[in-house]
Parts: structure tokens; C-alpha cells; sequence
């Protein structure tokens, strides 16, 4: 069967579908990068808890900092600093709803609390990180195909929800993170704590910019407004 012009891929509107098509590709590659982070990918991670006492005694192999990601965590001294692409520490996992060891979180003077209140967080965005990444995948494939009207509508639908979800996924990041930082000093603990942002945190905000950049590409497309106008049929 003959495949009929408008529905082949980049048949118009190319440079509109070519910019979704990138938007929609780097935010689902990101969101995807982020929900498979530590302890599958080391080097992506949710909070950084650490140290800042400096007691001016040698380097240990003892845990002065816990980087937390979606499945897992790994345990850092300063005999191993992880680096922007490694993280050669200690860590547990990958496992859906971990628990560190008490005997760790006790060293660096968590509050038991705390940690599972940063774990059900983060528990709760997992799922949504990859289901946020799915949908950007499903709003990528009619993205190339914005000669049909009915897939620009398909394409700008699934962007729509993809940048709800991706929004609140980054709201619950957030969210954890600030709390977090908020606590630690409130511990009343022997080691003084702080806590930080992960890059984690960052590629999902550019996932969010990206994909309502796409929205409002594809509302474009979808309204003919903006700039993009009907092009005429040759079939």
C-alpha cells in the first residue's frame, strides 16, 4: 500500500519538526538519564549531604558525604571525593525503596526521620521521572510527522502532559532538597552537615524548559499562528 505523502516524515513544516523533534529527543533523554541515576549512573544524583567540619586531622577511609539518587545511595570520604563523572565511594543499591544502613547514617549524624522522609520523596518521583520520559518519547515520534494535522495534535498533546509531569517531578525535587537543607542544621548533631543541590535537580529543569518549548512550537503548528502558516497540499 502506498504510503501517502502527508504522512511521510518531515514532508512540511521541517524546520519546526526538526527543533521539536531535538526539544522533545534532549528532555526525554534527560528525564530517562535522571531516572535510572545513582546508583546506575553514578555520576547523576538527587542531594549531596557532607561534612563541613574541618578538624584538621588526616584523611580517612570514614563516610563525610552521601550523594542520593532515585535508586540508591553512595557514601563518599576523603580518600575517594567522587568527581563530576565518577563516584568510587561505597554505595547500596540499585534497589526500588532503599534503606541505608543505620550504622552509616549514624556516623554522619542523620536523623532517621530525615532520611526516610528524602527516600519516600524520592520514591515517589521515581516513577514519575521514566513515565514523564515516556510520554516525551511518544510526543517524539508525531513530531516528525507535522504535515498531518491530526499527528501535530497527537505530538502537541502528549508534550502538554509530558511538561505537567516533568514540572511536578521538578516541584518534588525541589521540594526534597530545600527541605533537606533546611533540617540539617536543626539536627543538634556533633558533625556539622550541610546539604546541596544535585545535577539531578538541574537536567530535570531543563527538561521542563525544553519540553514547553516544544508546546508552544507545536501550538503553533496546531493554530498556524506565530509565524507558521497552512502550507498548501501537492497531493
Amino acid at each position: 500500500m502506498m504510503v501517502k505523502p502527508h504522512h511521510r516524515p518531515f514532508y512540511a513544516h521541517r524546520i519546526t519538526s526538526l527543533i521539536a523533534l531535538v526539544l522533545l529527543f534532549t528532555s526525554f533523554l534527560l528525564l530517562f538519564l535522571v531516572g535510572i541515576s545513582l546508583t546506575i549512573i553514578k555520576a547523576i544524583y538527587i542531594i549531596r549531604v557532607y561534612s563541613t567540619a574541618d578538624n584538621g586531622q588526616p584523611a580517612t577511609s570514614i563516610a563525610t558525604e552521601l550523594r542520593f539518587g532515585v535508586w540508591g545511595l553512595c557514601a563518599s570520604s576523603a580518600l575517594d571525593e567522587p568527581s563530576w563523572f565518577t563516584n568510587d565511594g561505597t554505595c547500596y543499591g540499585p534497589k526500588l525503596g532503599y534503606s541505608p544502613p543505620s550504622d552509616l547514617t549514624d556516623i554522619l549524624g542523620l536523623n532517621a526521620t530525615l532520611v526516610q522522609g528524602v527516600l519516600k520523596g524520592l520514591l515517589t518521583v521515581l516513577i514519575l521521572h521514566l513515565v514523564a520520559a515516556g510520554f516525551s518519547l511518544c510526543a517524539l515520534v508525531p513530531s516528525m510527522f507535522l504535515a498531518s494535522h491530526s499527528f501535530a495534535i497527537a505530538s502537541l498533546v502528549f508534550s502538554i502532559i509530558t511538561a505537567l509531569l516533568s514540572t511536578v517531578v521538578f516541584a518534588v525535587d525541589l521540594a526534597v532538597v530545600i527541605v533537606v537543607k533546611k533540617e540539617l542544621p536543626n539536627l543538634g548533631s556533633s558533625i556539622k552537615l550541610a546539604g546541596d543541590f544535585g545535577n539531578g535537580v538541574w537536567m530535570v529543569l531543563t527538561a521542563v524548559i525544553l519540553t514547553w518549548a516544544a508546546v508552544i512550537l507545536l501550538s503553533a503548528r496546531a493554530c498556524y499562528c506565530c509565524g507558521i502558516r497552512r502550507q498548501p497540499r501537492k497531493f
